[in-house]
């Protein structure tokens, strides 16, 4: 998909320019941590076990007792209900690791009038809270190529400042190569404009050894629904290329059916590998996007179905 700022012919602002400065998000990370920590204090999540036996406080299932098992592993207030012993078994409540990436490239800077503020700062927000909350929840979050995964209380302000001291981050539309595990979770937020052919052998490298994934996908509501009419001109804010229109809402129709498509390839390469996709509006609040990435982390992990980017 082109990445493109779409403006009035009069308007001869060069895109690259106008990006660079939006993607200067130092003076802007202070009061993007807090809405963070506004939007993770609204989240309720709790420890999601990995549905093992282990080490645990939560119960889990009771199973039959086995022959040279110590007595002592008996639950005999259960037994008593019927001719059989049993133990009862709780469920591991080890720490999951997960690995969060946060597309800061040009096309990220864009937001219309629609919406509540630029895509940057929806997915930083996002991105912050939700590692706020697995943090609350017991479990380490790192930062794919920045920060080995940590179980931090100061987990928001140290991805923060570890976010503002990587400019070479700015050019990477890509989540970079992380070697992720099984037991392992990626949490890519982005626009996800990026052509299929490019972003999919990257979210099949990382979920090559089985690890579980969740996209966020952030959007501009006007990069929904192209509501333009007569001449316009479409900027690449990242290769610097002009497109001119004649017909603006005639050439939006063949927009919309190629963004429709290109997120159908992403939420089918997403559900072969096991992934959740959720789709967010810069219109909208964040703590929608929150919940919803949190409700689809706790099924994925019960190894519940869910449905598709919503």
């Amino acid at each position: 998909m082109a990445r493109v700022r779409v403006h009035e012919p009069e308007i001869r602002t060069p895109g690259r320019t106008v990006s660079d400065a939006a993607l200067d998000l130092a003076h802007r990370l202070p009061r993007l941590v807090l809405e963070a920590r506004r939007v993770s204090a609204t989240l309720a999540h709790g420890i999601h076990g990995r549905r093992r036996a282990g080490p645990g406080e939560s119960f889990w299932q009771f199973r039959p007792f086995s022959p040279g098992e110590p007595a002592s592993r008996v639950d005999w207030r259960r037994s008593a209900r019927d001719d059989r012993l049993y133990v009862r078994e709780r469920e591991w409540e080890a720490a999951h690791s997960v690995f969060a990436w946060i597309d800061r490239s040009a096309s990220m800077a864009y937001s219309s009038d629609l919406a509540q503020c630029p895509k940057i700062e929806r997915a930083l927000v996002l991105g912050f809270a939700l590692a706020d909350a697995f943090v609350e929840a017991g479990e380490r979050v790192g930062l794919m190529g920045l920060l080995p995964p940590r179980a931090s209380r100061r987990i928001v302000e140290t991805f923060a400042e570890a976010i503002a001291a990587d400019r070479a981050g700015m050019e990477a539309d890509l989540p970079p190569e992380t070697p992720l595990r099984a037991q392992d979770e990626a949490l890519l937020v982005s626009d996800f404009l990026t052509p299929i052919e490019t972003l999919a052998p990257r979210i099949e490298s990382l979920s090559s050894r089985g690890a579980r994934g969740h996209l966020l996908m952030i959007a501009d509501p006007v990069e929904e629904t192209f509501p333009f009419a007569g001449q316009a001109v479409l900027e690449d804010v990242e290769g610097g290329g002009r497109l001119r229109v004649g017909d603006a809402a005639a050439w939006g129709a063949g927009y919309r059916a190629r963004l429709d498509a290109h997120r159908g390839a992403l939420a089918d390469l997403a559900r072969r590998r096991g992934w959740t996709l959720t789709l967010h509006r810069t219109d909208r609040p964040a703590s929608e996007a929150a919940l919803r990435v949190l409700t689809l982390v706790g099924a994925a992990r019960a190894g519940i179905a869910t449905a598709g980017a919503a």
